[in-house]
């Protein structure tokens, strides 16, 4: 099947949000260009994983340039974005593998995410070759997002995300285990339920 990428270069807006109630969220990446909108969803540990990645990439940029690069140390608070996903929120795919790049001619970050695949194999030979002819097709595969950021842009999208992972539930003071709202059986109270 012939692969279809969601391309946004550069995106009017791409951010990282959540639909439900904390302890119930789902995590969607959102690229928006043009009255176009693509949703993506994704675990809260690959939210965090590419927040958390795109900053050191950031910082790595910054160290190696001595700091004379547009790349912005932290990111600006007039690029500050609060406000909810667009919606309706549809999702086009659950994403299995992201790639992130630092293109230095245009001084962009390339942020992929790819669709989540169920590889056959006998064994784990077959698997790893299976699993690297699919990262290596172009043409062929498995739908993608590919967003293309300046490293403002991209900053901004760092922060958002990482204060969008920590807007869940509250980690209980004793056992770091997230709280609900009706209380919390903690281990180390031996079992008792803690209210909030």
């Amino acid at each position: 099947m012939t692969r279809q990428v969601f391309l946004y270069d550069p995106p009017d807006r791409f951010v990282a949000g959540t639909v439900g109630m904390p302890g119930r969220r789902t995590f969607f990446l959102q690229a928006t260009a043009d009255g176009r909108t693509t949703s993506v969803a994704l675990e809260k540990a690959q939210v965090e994983a590419l927040a958390e990645r795109i900053d050191e990439l950031l910082d790595e940029v910054v160290r190696r340039a001595g700091g004379r690069t547009t790349v912005p140390a932290v990111a600006p608070a007039e690029l500050s974005d609060t406000a909810p996903l667009e919606t309706p929120v549809e999702e086009e795919f659950r994403v299995g593998t992201m790639a992130l790049a630092w293109d230095a001619d245009s001084e962009r970050m390339v942020v992929e995410a790819q669709a989540l695949v169920e590889l056959e194999a006998d064994s784990e030979e077959e698997f790893a070759e299976a699993e690297e002819e699919l990262l290596r097709d172009e043409e062929n595969g498995p739908p993608m997002l590919r967003v293309r950021l300046s490293g403002t842009m991209a900053r901004a999208f760092a922060k958002r995300a990482l204060e969008v992972v920590n807007a869940g539930r509250p980690p209980c003071p004793l056992c770091s285990l997230p709280l609900d709202p009706e209380g919390h059986v903690c281990p180390r109270q031996n079992g008792y339920r803690r209210g909030l």
